[in-house]
């Protein structure tokens, strides 16, 4: 049915607080504001290198608001350098950094709660994967 993934929504209730996490605290760069004339913005666009987020003024559009609670995981070479890089910039970060045997994972939230990730993969995937433990 689809040949790819073209963007992921995160919903927000404070549209402009997102704007700015998500373009000067992430430092992800703004593609696009989704805006008619002079209608306030209900969504804005962020691009990393292989997937859009879409930050979604959830209230403007009619929509409940409720925080992402599984993670967006967003790639990076160095997982420990972009911790210090974030908690320097105030983000608090859930726990310390995972290694799972194939990858390192760091878990953080954005100020209304919707769940990231750092994320860096530094084996080969292979399927099935690897059973840890036991």
């Amino acid at each position: 049915m689809g040949t790819g993934v073209d963007f992921v929504c995160v919903p927000s209730e404070d549209f402009d607080a997102a704007l700015e996490f998500y373009g000067e605290v992430l430092g992800l760069e703004r593609s696009s504001l989704w805006q008619r004339g002079d209608q306030p913005a209900v969504g804005a666009e962020f691009e990393t290198e292989n997937m859009t987020i879409a930050v979604i003024a959830t209230k403007a559009l009619g929509i409940e608001f409720s925080p992402n609670a599984v993670p967006v995981a967003l790639r990076v070479d160095d997982v420990a350098a972009a911790r210090v890089e974030l908690e320097s910039r105030g983000v608090s970060f859930s726990g310390e950094t995972i290694d799972s045997g194939v990858c390192h994972m760091a878990n953080f939230h954005d100020p209304e709660g919707n769940a990231l990730m750092l994320h860096h993969r530094y084996a080969p995937f292979t399927w099935p994967a690897p059973r840890r433990g036991g």
